[in-house]
């Protein structure tokens, strides 16, 4: 074989080399390259064809590039088969489209259902943030404007229902717990266990003030659950952080303490003496005292009302608004002493216990009880509501605490409700938690704990803490109860980590908010209600329509002579110089009047009584300045 010149180009040159080398290897067969470039080297380059007739002078180039050329046969062939694959194909791609699009359409039903299902969750989840639910549906209301108003305060109300279920998410704490194994039973554990089963912060928060020189002792917590108040009876009063263990201040007053009560934050409290209430601020300074506050028992402070609320030894009931420094109410309870008292914080309402076993419920605005329930048949001593004002635990001299009908061993000195909803009941040294009661009879409490040797005064549950206060004769003791706070709060309505900044922040927009105290009532949701029917005069119960109806008419009937008076001088100061039918009848008429009133006049003399009785028949209000 002769050498390839050089003259040729790359692709000429790829080609020579390929059927060399495959000429080399087989020398019967004449492998070529692919058809196409074999055809464009034929047309297009000289070169190729005299190298090819070199390399193969026994091989025609016009017959080989025209032999090249598939028969009818192959086309054939290649073309059935190339048919047969298209339609395999084409079905395969088809049952396996039809399976995506049915996999898509079950997977697109079950979004579809798991979405249904979220809702019926978040709805039933959104159920208790929903307010104005006394609203019904069919409300008689004429009026367009006042029904648009309607319909889009229930949509805003169900769209914030909707969005606090939705941030629920949010709430990343749980409520703990005690869970007894095999036969053991939660009420047989002590806080010395307690302490050894939880961290070492929760365990900090057991302990105990000895504190046997002026005792018993009241406490108090603030609505963050940040700071104590103790006042001992005999004088002692203390404020204190205490989960850092920062002392506020430390007072004797010199005189009995009965009660303390903070007021709207930490700032500032309330200290029942024997004769006065006295206000004193977080450094222990007396800033003023409430003087027609006298004798006073037991304190309590409507926080969203700013009122101070106290009950003494007169029976007399007295709410104070602070942040003006007025009395606004001063009800006589005409039931002897009364030293049992505590709030509904549904509805603010005031629940006091007295010593016949009846509970009164009292209202600022309302001179008499909102509701007067014999709940023993011996005196009160101890009373409590939940968080949520629906439930009302008693307890009388006679050992029975009336919810489900528990039995106390000894007359229970104190009951209090958690924020969630366990109740403590204070009796001789011993304390009693129970969980629930009000929903399930329980057979046994929660948990037990006992003071020894010291009769306990009061017990409270730390707000957003599973703690437990209890003011006894010889200090304080703090305990824990797991499960009993509330594990997530709101920062706006109470924030446990509050700077001062913040606290000053948060006192404006209290006072910005303040709700006036003649809104308390028994149901407030009552007035979003409309206005319910007026009644008689008598007192009766049933509507008096007829009397209504008659005034209505009587209404229309004054002011459609009225109208048409107007609209007569209208017509006849239009029509000065027109002399018509309906001017001369006008005219006529009103002779008519002028003369019939004139032989009235003429026939009952002035100051006669028929001639009064008519007067005040057909007389207007301004006919008594006329002079005769």
């Amino acid at each position: 074989m002769t050498s390839i010149p050089m003259q040729l180009t790359t692709l000429e040159l790829s080609c020579c080399l390929d059927i060399r080398s495959r000429y080399q290897h087989n020398p019967l067969l004449l492998p070529l390259p692919p058809q196409g470039s074999l055809r464009k080297l034929a047309n297009t380059s000289t070169n190729f064809r005299g190298l090819f007739s070199q390399e193969f002078p026994h091989t025609n180039f016009e017959e080989l590039v025209a032999g090249s050329r598939p028969s009818a046969a192959v086309v054939v062939v290649v073309v059935v088969v190339v048919v047969v694959v298209v339609v395999v194909g084409s079905s395969y791609a088809r049952k396996a489209t039809n399976q995506i699009k049915s996999k898509s359409r079950q997977s697109e039903q079950q979004v579809r259902k798991n979405i249904m299902k979220n809702r019926d969750k978040l709805k039933t989840r959104s159920r208790k943030y929903v307010r104005g639910k006394l609203l019904s549906k069919d409300l008689n209301v004429k009026d367009k404007r006042v029904l648009h108003n309607i319909k889009r305060t229930k949509k805003q109300g169900n769209r914030a229902a909707l969005a606090a279920a939705k941030a629920e998410i949010l709430l990343t704490e749980t409520p703990g717990y005690l869970e007894a194994e095999g036969v053991e039973r939660t009420f047989n554990f002590s806080q010395h266990s307690i302490a050894k089963a939880v961290d070492e912060a929760s365990s900090k928060k057991i302990f105990t003030l000895k504190l046997e020189q002026f005792g018993p002792y009241t406490t108090r917590y603030t609505a963050n659950g940040r700071h104590l108040v103790l006042g001992g009876r005999k004088g002692h009063v203390a404020a204190f952080d205490w989960q850092t263990g920062h002392l506020s201040f430390e007072i004797n007053v010199g005189e009995t303490v009965r009660d303390v009560q903070w007021l709207h934050n930490g700032s500032m409290l309330a200290v029942a003496q024997r004769r006065h209430v006295y206000l004193y601020n977080n450094q222990g300074t007396e800033i003023n005292f409430l003087e027609k506050h006298i004798d006073p028992l037991k304190l309590d402070f409507l926080r969203y009302h700013f009122l101070l609320v106290s009950i003494g030894n007169a029976g007399f009931l007295k709410y104070h608004d602070v942040s003006v420094g007025k009395l606004v109410a001063d009800l006589p309870t005409r039931l002897g002493s009364c030293n049992v008292m505590r709030q509904n914080p549904f509805n603010a309402v005031m629940h006091l216990g007295h010593k016949n076993g009846t509970v009164t419920l009292w209202s600022p605005t309302v001179r008499e009880p909102l509701v007067k329930q014999l709940c023993h048949h011996s005196p009160i001593e101890a009373l409590a509501v939940n968080t949520t004002g629906n439930v009302m635990a008693t307890a009388g001299t006679d050992g029975v605490l009336k919810l489900h009908s528990y039995f106390t061993p000894t007359v229970a000195n104190y009951l209090d409700f958690s924020q969630r909803d366990c109740l403590a009941v204070a009796h001789g040294p011993h304390v009693q938690i129970w969980q629930t009661p009000h929903r399930v009879h329980q057979k046994s409490p929660y948990l037990c704990h006992l003071v020894p040797s010291s009769p306990i005064k009061d017990c409270h549950f730390c707000p957003f803490e599973d703690v437990l206060a209890l003011g006894h004769h010889n200090g304080i003791d703090s305990i824990l109860v797991p499960g009993s706070g509330e594990p997530n709060f709101d920062a706006y309505e109470a924030n446990p980590y509050e700077t001062k900044k913040q606290r000053r922040e948060h006192e404006v927009k209290q006072l910005l908010d303040k709700i006036p105290y003649d809104l308390i009532q028994l149901n407030p949701r009552s007035i979003l209600q409309p206005a319910a029917p007026k009644l008689e005069k008598g007192g009766d119960s049933t509507p008096a329509k007829e009397k209504e109806d008659e005034d209505d008419t009587i209404f229309t009937n004054i002011h459609k002579s009225r109208r048409a008076k107007k609209n007569q001088r209208r017509f006849l100061s239009k029509h000065k110089n027109i002399r018509d039918e309906r001017r001369e009848k006008l005219l006529a008429q009103i002779k008519a009047n002028k003369a019939r009133k004139e032989a009235a006049k003429r026939t009952y003399p002035i100051g006669s009584v028929s001639n009064q009785m008519e007067e005040n028949t057909n007389r207007s209000a301004l006919d008594r300045f006329i002079k005769v």
